[in-house]
């Protein structure tokens, strides 16, 4: 089985990433789901994503955690009925999850393409990324962004939080491999950590909240 990557963030908090190499049907041995996620996987229409479904237990598996240990709240945010927090991500053939004892954490893989040039100005002021020249360095740099804020968004889990207004990864060099953030929203301001990692054209980024 492909387990493509493990991070020990700390003692108490561990990142798992699988590549997704197998068939459907290769993923689904081993593993059962509450007819929620049995009938949830099944209106997937795409394959792949139902091999990401899969492939995301057998992450969870790695962390100690069945498919019944895990439910949804309101807003659609994963949570372990033992009270570990818990995080997930899927982009084309790679998913990945955080687990963590204590702090609240987020993670989110991207794939680097181009189109993320288009869409910039719609998540962080692209007015900062004026001195980066380099096409490829930008398209790296502005990944690594999106990757933070959708992990900081996913921890937060507030209907109405907006990755332009209210959430801010603070300057990084790609070298550094590691940056902080926060969010403003409702006149509370809350902090994290954040380390990313750039792999076969992808970029992960996991954060973890500040106590």
């Amino acid at each position: 089985m492909p387990l493509y990557k493990t991070i020990h963030v700390s003692s108490s908090i561990i990142v798992h990433i699988w590549k997704i190499q197998e068939s459907e049907n290769e993923l689904g041995n081993g593993i059962v789901l509450t007819d929620h996620c049995q009938n949830r996987m099944m209106r997937m229409k795409s394959e792949l994503h139902r091999r990401g479904f899969l492939s995301i237990r057998h992450l969870m598996a790695e962390a100690g955690y069945r498919d019944h240990d895990l439910y949804y709240d309101d807003f659609g945010k994963p949570h372990l009925k033992d009270g570990t927090h818990i995080s997930i991500t899927h982009s084309n053939h790679f998913t990945g999850i955080v687990v963590s004892e204590a702090q609240e954490v987020g993670i989110d893989i991207e794939m680097q393409r181009e189109k993320i040039l288009r869409i910039a100005h719609k998540f962080t002021p692209i007015e900062e990324y004026n001195t980066i020249a380099n096409t490829e360095a930008l398209i790296r740099k502005l990944t690594v962004v999106w990757g933070a804020k959708e992990s900081l968004y996913k921890i937060y889990a507030e209907p109405g939080l907006s990755f332009l207004h209210h959430i801010d990864i603070h300057d990084f060099s790609l070298s550094d491999a590691r940056t902080t953030g926060e969010v403003l929203y409702h006149g509370k301001r809350s902090t994290y950590e954040i380390d990313f990692l750039e792999f076969e054209g992808f970029t992960c980024a996991y954060a973890v909240r500040n106590s």
